[in-house]
Order: C-alpha cells, then sequence, then structure tokens
C-alpha cells in the first residue's frame, strides 16, 4: 500500500469534517458515500491512526484527526497555489472557487455575477453558498466571502467593491399614521422591524451623524433573519427600518419607501473578503476583478 496519503483521500476528509457526515459530503463532492466510505478507511490505514469516531447521527473528528484536518487544508492548499500559479501564467484561471455571501446579496446581486461570470471562465467550477451569519471562511473551506458590512477579521485581506451605507426608511402608509420621527431618539418609540445582520448586535442600531456614532435600541412587532422579508413587510406599512441602500433605493425611487432621518447612515460598504494565502490565487483574481467592474456599473 502507498505509504503517503493522496490528495483526493485528503479532500474528502476534509469534507467529511466540514459537513460532520458522511452522506453530506458524498452530496458536496458529487461522489456516493460508500466512496467516502472507502477513502476514509484507506486514509486511516495509510496514517495507521482512527481519524473519525462515527454514531447513528454524526461523525466526530478525533484529536488525531483534528491535526490530519489542518495539515490536509495547507497541502490542499499548496495544490491549489501549485495549479493557480500555472493558470496565471495561461491567463485562463481553472478549479474549483469557493464563494459565500449573505442570502439577499447573494440572490440579487452575487448569483448573477457568477452566471455571467461561469460564461466566460468555462474552466472555473463555482461553489456558491449563501448564509444569515457570518462564515469563518478558513475553516468552512471557502476561498471567498462577498460580504456587505465592516466587520472583517484582521489576518483576512479585503478589497473594497463598491461603497455602500443602510439608511432609514418607511413606508408612507406608516409615516402617515405614526409620524416621522424627528430624532434618533424617537425610534425607541416606533415599530421597527429587526433583521439579523451578519455584523451588528440584534436590536441594537449603531449610525453615524458626521463623524459621530449614536447608538440606539429599537423593537418592534416584526423581525428575522431574512431581510428581503424585513423589506416587504416595511413596503407593506409595519414599521421604520435599517436597509442597504443597495436593496431600498428602487423602492425609495418607486414611492413605496421614504427616506427619513437622512443625516444618520450606516457604513456597510461591499467587500471581497479572503485568506492572505489566496493572494496570489488566478481564480480569486479574476473574479473579485471581474465583479469588481460589476459593480461598478451599478448594482442590478
Amino acid at each position: 500500500m502507498n505509504k503517503d496519503p493522496l490528495p483526493e483521500d485528503l479532500r474528502v476528509f476534509c469534507a467529511v469534517v466540514r459537513h460532520a457526515g458522511f452522506s453530506a459530503a458524498a452530496r458536496q463532492l458529487g461522489v456516493s458515500p460508500a466512496y467516502v466510505t472507502k477513502r476514509i478507511h484507506v486514509l486511516e490505514a495509510v496514517l495507521q491512526t482512527t481519524l473519525l469516531h462515527r454514531t447513528t447521527r454524526r461523525v466526530a473528528v478525533t484529536p488525531a484527526g483534528e491535526r490530519v484536518y489542518h495539515w490536509a487544508l495547507r497541502i490542499l492548499d499548496d495544490v491549489e497555489q501549485l495549479v493557480d500559479d500555472i493558470s496565471a501564467t495561461r491567463r485562463a484561471p481553472r478549479g474549483v472557487l469557493r464563494v459565500c455571501s449573505s442570502i439577499g446579496f447573494g440572490r440579487r446581486v452575487v448569483g448573477p455575477a457568477l452566471s455571467q461570470f461561469a460564461r466566460e471562465h468555462p474552466a472555473v467550477q463555482v461553489r456558491f453558498e449563501v448564509f444569515d451569519h457570518l462564515v469563518d471562511i478558513a475553516a468552512a473551506g471557502f476561498d471567498l466571502d462577498i460580504r456587505v458590512g465592516e466587520d472583517i477579521a484582521p489576518d483576512m485581506i479585503a478589497r473594497r467593491l463598491a461603497d455602500n451605507s443602510r439608511i432609514l426608511c418607511a413606508a408612507p402608509e406608516y409615516l402617515a399614521r405614526r409620524g416621522e420621527p424627528r430624532s434618533l431618539q424617537e425610534l425607541a418609540a416606533h415599530d421597527c422591524l429587526v433583521i439579523k445582520e451578519r455584523d451588528h448586535p440584534f436590536g441594537i442600531w449603531r449610525l453615524q451623524h458626521g463623524r459621530q456614532e449614536s447608538r440606539v435600541k429599537v423593537q418592534g412587532p416584526l423581525s428575522t433573519n431574512h431581510g428581503e422579508m424585513a423589506v416587504q413587510w416595511a413596503v407593506d406599512g409595519h414599521g421604520v427600518i435599517l436597509r442597504s441602500q443597495w436593496d431600498v433605493a428602487p423602492l425609495i425611487q418607486a414611492g413605496k419607501l421614504v427616506h427619513i432621518l437622512a443625516d444618520y447612515r450606516q457604513e456597510a460598504n461591499v467587500w471581497a473578503v479572503y485568506p492572505s494565502r489566496l493572494n496570489a490565487s488566478a481564480k480569486v483574481r479574476v473574479f473579485v476583478e471581474f465583479l469588481q467592474r460589476s459593480l461598478d456599473r451599478g448594482f442590478p
């Protein structure tokens, strides 16, 4: 038997760890669960150690498995860097590009951009997922996070793709019924539609007026972790919302929402965030530049 672990076995093992299960890993890799089981058995035999504890409900990583997982990530990254380096000399990126983003921005902006990118770069295989929370992209196996907001870990590279701010708005119907707030403090007495955003505390709105930042605690009868749902509630007249300009600007222009307390805003620019080890990655670089050109033409 080969005494060195195969990259394919390491890739399968990393997928099992990330998804905490053989079946989920098989679905993500596009192979059968039996294939995953076989590759894990081979890897454990080569390394002569148990990497995973299997139960009827989930898979747990052993201490040895934790060490192998971190080494495997480094090894697979080096292999991808080799491919990227060669790809860069051919000016044609290739390989798997793993991208994540938030639910609303991912559906409205990143997804359509990836569709066009895939047409122009058929040698790149795209894996795209959306989340309602911040993701540790290195641990979760992503190359790139397209992020709205300023909460960025210092060990990550962040490239600014577009300017954006969150602003306060409400439907004309709501303002006619409850009156328009004239100060930030008055928001505490209003129905506010609270969104569980990826980058700030639930129910606490931090807003800037010039260089001064203010915090206000808000509440209301409706809250959600889905921004598009909250926007629809605002249009339906249920309360005040704090939402990105890229999302609500068309509704304001159409008269369905009104921008209120216009002196206040919350900075929430659009960033491409990726680990420093991928700074030379051809596929990451090409997609980031592609998305920046796309956003320079305006949000969809």
